[in-house]
């Protein structure tokens, strides 16, 4: 499956209000665009503050944020950028709905289920028909845009969120890893990604 062409992308905002976190007190916007059914996400702090805030682009896991799954590191890595978002005072995740990496949460327990039988996330998608990632990040380059951020230093081992910000007008100041812990459920998962999708993990293989 090809990805989804987004060169005549629009969004807007929807709705926006503050919100009391475990981290402590952020802004929330919702952004909905002209592609799909899907909200996108911006949780904030003191954005305008800094010349090149702290960023994260963030695909939705609900397997790992809502239930606890120890198949990956999302949630882990969602919690760990708030959480320095709110150390240092100002920040942002774009919170993408694209659970998956873009095949939907029925699919992606599927694909969870070949994983069991030896596949990895890479080899039970590809059974299933479906691409190895669907997901477009070019909606949270104009998410930032519309918040006029324009540099970044963005949170993330993923090569092509760092050269779809890059393509869409977005500078990157610097790069920082989000490196979270191993376990005996999400090492293949994470190795995976580091040996077949470039991800940026050298310092966990």
């Amino acid at each position: 499956m090809d990805k989804t062409q987004t060169t005549d992308l629009k969004i807007k905002l929807y709705s926006e209000t503050s919100l009391p976190t475990t981290w402590g007190m952020f802004q929330i916007s919702v952004y909905r665009d002209n592609k799909t059914q899907d909200e996108t996400i911006l949780i904030s702090k003191n954005l305008d503050s800094v010349e090149s805030p702290f960023v994260r682009i963030h695909s939705e896991c609900i397997t790992g944020e809502v239930f606890g799954s120890l198949k990956c590191d999302c949630r882990e890595q969602l919690n760990l950028a708030l959480a320095k978002i709110e150390t240092d005072g100002s920040g942002a995740v774009v919170y993408l709905r694209q659970e998956g990496r873009g095949i939907g949460l029925g699919n992606k327990i599927k694909a969870y289920a070949l994983q069991n039988q030896g596949l990895d996330t890479i080899e039970a998608n590809h059974k299933l028909g479906f691409g190895t990632d669907l997901r477009e990040f070019d909606i949270a380059a104009l998410v930032l845009k519309d918040k006029k951020v324009t540099s970044v230093k963005l949170n993330t081992n993923n090569p092509e969120k760092l050269s779809s910000l890059e393509s869409n007008g977005i500078e990157i100041k610097e790069r920082i890893p989000s490196i979270t812990s191993v376990n005996s459920h999400n090492e293949p998962y994470l190795e995976t990604k580091y040996k077949k999708l470039g991800h940026l993990l050298g310092k966990l293989f």
